[in-house]
């Protein structure tokens, strides 16, 4: 390996060049230029190898740093944590992982359990998996399938490619997990119609697929709150009251994907609580520990958590998973550094702010 020089990157650059597979990029440009390497980062700023700087308006590139980047603190706690004890798998508890999981349930009226993960796609996998098993718990394995909408993202995974909304991001990776049906749409620059509460009329094509499936096939709903890759989609008015009302009308899971927009990037901690809803399973990645640590987490209610341990004379009633990198303490550590960074600076308020303000300058541009 090639000695590192802070000056001089151009071993590092050709070490990434001859070896690296990046994400999301065709590399055949590769040949003739040379591949970006970022390298530092404070605040909403990040500087290449170049030298260059750059203002991050994506949070990393993927809607993941909501705090800004050179948090010391979070670094800190991050370090004191692995040198005491950076894992044990998840069949045992950590002090880090209690913590956190209170602190995150707290802000989540009615949700009281977190299943720690590694990504956004594994959490809904686990998501998946507990439906498909309270489909053989209640309902003899028949209420399975999972219904998921047009132009929603939930992962890079088989399976949640199997949900995913997005027709490029899929192609050639087939054929996928069965069980897995869409539901159109609900944006409204692109209406699928002309009426006069289009919200309404959206979400009531998801009870037409729902009727056409068969409500006892149907066990869950997976949804994100504001649609992100797909176009950054913000559901009609009543649409997403209309939507609990049919999941609880046929007895269907709703299963809410923040891996995007949880912990504070519509300035309520999660994009659901805009909307009065009430979800059985909710999800989430980026944003948690800001990208200092990696961590997810599938987040759910007493009610489901009991299903799982109703017989333990059953050796098939528990839930029979394990997510090795779920026993990592160094992600709840760094967790729980960024929740109180949001508090104390009050992000939500400024997410808020910052929102309203953007809105403004682009209306003034009509």
């Amino acid at each position: 390996m090639a000695a590192y020089a802070q000056n001089d990157l151009t071993a590092v650059i050709e070490a990434d060049r001859a070896h690296l597979w990046h994400h999301l990029i065709q590399h055949k440009p590769f040949e003739t230029v040379d591949p970006r390497i970022m390298v530092e980062g404070r605040g909403m700023r990040v500087w290449d190898a170049t030298g260059k700087e750059h203002l991050d308006a994506v949070s990393g590139g993927v809607w993941t740093v909501n705090v800004g980047y050179g948090r010391e603190r979070i670094a800190n706690a991050v370090r004191d944590q692995l040198i005491q004890m950076p894992y044990f798998a998840n069949s045992a508890g950590s002090i880090p992982g209690a913590n956190f999981a209170e602190m995150l349930t707290d802000k989540m009226p009615g949700m009281t359990r977190v299943y720690y993960t590694n990504s956004g796609s594994e959490a809904n996998e686990k998501a998946f998996k507990m439906i498909r098993q309270i489909a053989h718990k209640k309902y003899g394995g028949k209420k399975n399938k999972i219904l998921y909408r047009e132009r929603d993202y939930h992962g890079s995974t088989l399976a949640t490619m199997s949900a995913g909304g997005q027709l490029e991001r899929n192609m050639q990776y087939g054929p996928f997990a069965p069980g897995f049906v869409e539901v159109p749409h609900c944006l409204e620059y692109r209406a699928q119609i002309e009426t006069e509460n289009y919200g309404e009329w959206a979400a009531d094509q998801i009870e037409e697929v729902i009727l056409r499936e068969g409500p006892d096939t149907v066990g869950a709903l997976c949804l994100e709150p504001v649609t992100a890759g797909g176009g950054v989609i913000t559901p009609p008015d009543g649409y997403w009251a209309r939507v609990q009302e049919i999941c609880k009308k046929y007895d269907i899971l709703l299963h809410i994907d923040e891996v995007v927009c949880g912990v504070g990037r519509t300035g309520t901690w999660f994009g659901y609580q805009h909307f009065g809803i009430k979800p059985d399973f909710v999800t989430m990645a980026k944003g948690v520990a800001s990208g200092y640590a990696a961590i997810a987490c599938m987040v759910t209610t007493e009610e489901i958590f009991e299903m799982f341990k109703s017989d333990a004379s059953d050796p098939m009633n528990y839930f029979r998973d394990i997510s090795t990198f779920g026993g990592c303490t160094a992600g709840p550590a760094a967790a729980i550094e960024n929740m109180k960074i949001i508090e104390e600076e009050e992000l939500l308020d400024n997410t808020t702010a910052m929102g309203a303000r953007m809105i403004d300058n682009l209306l003034a541009l009509q």
